[in-house]
C-alpha cells in the first residue's frame, strides 16, 4: 500500500482516472483528530498492497475540498472508476477504516448492461438485521456503501431526516428508504430475484 500527496484537484483526477478504486484523506496537518485520522488509515491499510490511498493537506491545497463539499478535516473520500461514491468524516478507530476499505472493494458487475442503482446502508457493528442485510445484498451482487451511524452523527442526524425513524438498518437505494429489513420491497426495488 502506497500513501500519494496530492498538490491540486487536476492533480486527483489525473491520478484516480483509471483505478477502480481509491481513497483520498483531506486532513489538516497538525490537528489531532487528523493525525488520528492519518495514523489509523496506515494502520488499517497495510495488509491491502492494492489499495490507492491518497492525501489532501488542506493547509496546502485549497481546490478540492470544495469540489465535494468538504466542511470539516479529517475526511476520507471514496472514488469508484474515477467517480466519486462516499465520505467519511473524522478520526474513526482501524476496524472502522478496514471495514470501509474491505466493504468498498467489493464490487459487482453490472447485469445485462442496466447500471446498478445507487445503495446506501445505514447500520450498527451491534445490530444483527443490518447483518444480515449487507449479506444478503453482497450475496446477490449488489454493490453497496455502509454508513455506520454509530459513529458518523451527521449522518445519523440526515437519516432521521429522510426517513423520520432512528432505528437500523435503513437502506436508501436511489432515494427511497426502506426502515428495517424489508426483504421483499428490497429484492423489487433491486430487481433480485428470489
Amino acid at each position: 500500500m502506497k500513501i500519494t500527496e496530492i498538490k491540486s484537484y487536476n492533480d486527483l483526477q489525473e491520478k484516480i482516472k483509471g483505478t477502480k478504486q481509491a481513497y483520498v484523506l483531506i486532513y489538516k496537518k497538525g490537528s489531532d483528530l487528523s493525525e488520528c485520522a492519518v495514523s489509523n488509515i496506515r494502520e488499517s491499510s497495510k495488509e491491502n498492497k492494492d489499495l490507492e490511498l491518497f492525501t489532501v493537506n488542506v493547509a496546502e491545497v485549497r481546490d478540492i475540498h470544495g469540489k465535494y463539499s468538504i466542511t470539516s478535516a479529517p475526511t476520507l473520500i471514496s472514488f469508484e472508476n474515477g467517480e466519486f461514491r462516499n465520505t467519511y468524516k473524522g478520526c474513526n478507530d482501524k476496524s472502522y477504516y478496514k471495514s470501509v476499505f474491505e466493504n468498498l472493494v467489493f464490487i459487482a458487475a453490472s447485469t445485462e448492461g442496466k447500471p446498478q442503482k445507487r445503495v446506501t446502508v445505514y447500520s450498527t457493528p451491534t445490530c444483527s438485521w443490518c447483518n444480515t442485510l449487507k449479506t444478503h445484498l453482497r450475496k446477490n451482487g449488489i454493490r453497496f456503501t455502509d454508513i455506520d451511524v454509530s459513529k458518523d452523527q451527521r449522518a445519523a442526524e440526515e437519516l432521521v431526516k429522510k426517513s423520520g425513524q432512528q432505528g437500523v438498518p435503513q437502506t436508501d437505494i436511489n432515494g427511497q428508504i426502506i426502515v428495517g429489513f424489508d426483504r421483499d420491497r428490497i429484492n423489487r426495488l433491486l430487481e433480485i430475484e428470489a
